[in-house]
């Protein structure tokens, strides 16, 4: 069994959905390892991590906008703003998906599915360089 673990920088241009499944994919690949465990984690609480549709754009839009819905940038909502009107519902957002992931290793690559990326899921207005943690187990 052997263990690598790696630190991706992920630049963001404020709210959205920032694909890295190719960064990932290549990283895992000069592990060579054929089969194993990989864990993903956001070291932050105003972002987070999905595995979505990456062949139609609109799902990503379409899941920005109902997030925008359930929770809205309202100053009159929240006690929580230090960091601006979008600082509360950042975490809210976060704190609705997740900020930790696992993909089996299979043949020495990630088992997606065909139509399923990862993504760095921006919550906060302004860009930022976000970071995620990579730990892979395996042979």
């Amino acid at each position: 069994m052997r263990q690598a673990s790696h630190i991706f920088r992920v630049a963001t241009h404020g709210q959205g959905l920032v694909e890295f499944t190719d960064t990932v994919q290549a990283w895992v690949e000069a592990q060579e390892m054929c089969e194993g465990l990989l864990t993903l984690f956001c070291r932050h609480t105003s972002a987070s991590l999905l595995i979505q549709e990456n062949a139609a754009r609109e799902v990503r839009a379409d899941l920005q906008d109902f997030f925008a819905t359930i929770a809205p940038e309202d100053p009159d909502r929240y006690r929580h703003d230090d960091e601006g009107p979008d600082d509360m519902p950042a975490h809210l957002r976060a704190a609705l998906t997740q900020v930790q992931l696992s993909v089996p290793l299979i043949g020495g690559r990630l088992s997606l599915g065909t139509w399923q990326g990862i993504y760095l899921f921006e919550h906060r207005r302004i860009p930022h360089r976000r970071e995620v943690a990579a730990h892979l187990l395996g042979d």
